[in-house]
């Protein structure tokens, strides 16, 4: 039986290379016919020629390989960077959405746990991935700041990192709080660095807004204004974000619960990205809440596919983008049929490193195919010789001494003869002289 199957394969694979050889082998001149495989290659081929396609020339990509494209003028192009559930997972990580503009500004909004690895991968110098806008404050919308605050600083980020986010009801419960404890928490990784390396990137700006605020605008510079309106999710807190430049408009909802402000202010968009949470059925099944946590979760604190077809069926945006669910062969047809039960329209379901460009004439939807081994971006300012005096400042600032105790000196151990000969090295490759420290 086996051996008769095997057969029939090869006889079917022998079938379809017989037909398709033409196209992906290439003949000599005069070697294609007219029938019958006159529709199923190049016109140049049917008519003896052969068409201009060789290895040592580019052509356009179907896919995005980052920092190989020019983005136009009049263009933005969004890269999603995380697309996942708070439950991390390497195939996806949690929200995070890149904007690039083509005035050469970048935007991220939400950088969830997970997220920095991907914004890595996307090498673009850490000076122009400094303004974060942030929905709300859950771990899967905020968890990878850190990540991004240190790991940004030590490769390339020479400017200060300017955050954006909500007010909450009481003071502890807002975007201010959260970023000052999150300092707080590296108060040893900041020390040990100081007089080390460049340490300009670990100014942080803070900019709280009123969530409450009702399209209001929360930044305006270079010709882009972002507003913010609220979104109902967990308790008081969390808002939804559009951002408006060149006649263009990208909308992001954080994490909301259908909502009229969302109805109202994300009409007319060109790129509407919104929640579109896990089907019901496959929180109980795949992640074994209870039936009544599914219901209340997917139905009333997030937005369940058909509740996402729905908005979208009102705001009626060029192109909808869900994301906020594990998108798995055996869950992504659940959402889509979700979804078409309540829109029609031009859909995307987000995975990560899924990119769309968009201007005024088109979006086009992609992937992006990345390098698992980047290093570090290019550097986009200089850096600068660390000065260990800077260490003095640090240690009045906090109130107590940066550095190596005595307890500690004293445990050095004598490397001096194979450490010493790369300072030579050092001096002799660059053409300047460096010593070896004493102390």
């Amino acid at each position: 039986m086996r051996n008769r199957s095997l057969r029939r394969a090869l006889v079917v694979i022998g079938l379809v290379a017989a037909v398709t050889g033409v196209y992906f082998l290439g003949y000599r001149d005069g070697d294609v016919g007219e029938a019958p495989l006159a529709g199923l290659v190049p016109a140049a081929w049917a008519q003896g020629g052969r068409t201009e396609v060789s290895p040592v020339k580019a052509r356009e990509r179907d896919y995005y390989a980052p920092a190989s494209e020019d983005l136009a003028p009049d263009e933005m192009r969004v890269v999603a960077l995380g697309t996942g559930m708070p439950t991390q997972r390497p195939f996806q990580a949690a929200a995070c959405f890149l904007v690039e503009l083509g005035n050469g500004d970048k935007f991220l909004f939400d950088i969830g746990s997970g997220s920095a690895e991907r914004i890595a991968a996307m090498q673009i110098p850490y000076d122009y991935l400094n303004k974060i806008f942030i929905g709300h404050l859950h771990g899967d919308h905020f968890g990878d700041l850190g990540a991004l605050y240190v790991g940004g600083m030590i490769s390339g980020r020479h400017l200060p990192l300017r955050i954006w986010g909500p007010s909450g009801p009481v003071p502890e419960l807002g975007t201010k709080y959260a970023v000052e404890k999150m300092k707080e928490m590296y108060t040893w990784d900041i020390a040990g660095r100081v007089g080390i390396t460049d340490t300009r990137g670990f100014g942080l700006e803070v900019h709280e807004f009123d969530y409450k605020g009702v399209n209001q605008v929360v930044y305006e510079e270079n010709g882009v204004t972002i507003r913010s309106f609220p979104a109902i999710h967990a308790i008081d807190g969390p808002v939804s974000f559009t951002l408006a430049w060149n006649g263009l408009k990208f909308v992001y909802s954080s994490d909301t619960y259908p909502n009229t402000w969302f109805e109202e202010y994300a009409r007319d968009a060109d790129i509407v990205i919104h929640e579109c949470f896990v089907a019901v059925p496959d929180l109980v099944k795949k992640m074994g809440f209870s039936p009544e946590a599914a219901l209340m979760v997917g139905t009333q604190i997030h937005t369940p596919p058909e509740a996402f077809g729905k908005m979208m069926s009102t705001i009626k945006p060029r192109h909808a983008i869900a994301y906020h669910f594990f998108k798995d062969f055996d869950t992504t047809l659940e959402i889509y049929e979700r979804i078409r039960r309540t829109y029609d329209g031009p859909l995307s379901l987000a995975e990560d490193y899924m990119v769309w460009n968009v201007t005024k004439d088109a979006i086009r939807a992609r992937m992006a195919e990345v390098d698992d081994h980047v290093w570090g971006p290019p550097l986009a300012t200089p850096a600068i010789v660390p000065d260990m005096a800077d260490r003095a400042a640090v240690s009045e600032e906090l109130g107590w001494e940066v550095g190596y105790t005595e307890f500690i000196m004293s445990g050095l151990a004598d490397y001096r003869d194979v450490i010493e000969p790369i300072y030579k090295e050092a001096s002799e490759v660059l053409g300047r002289e460096f010593k070896y420290p004493e102390n």
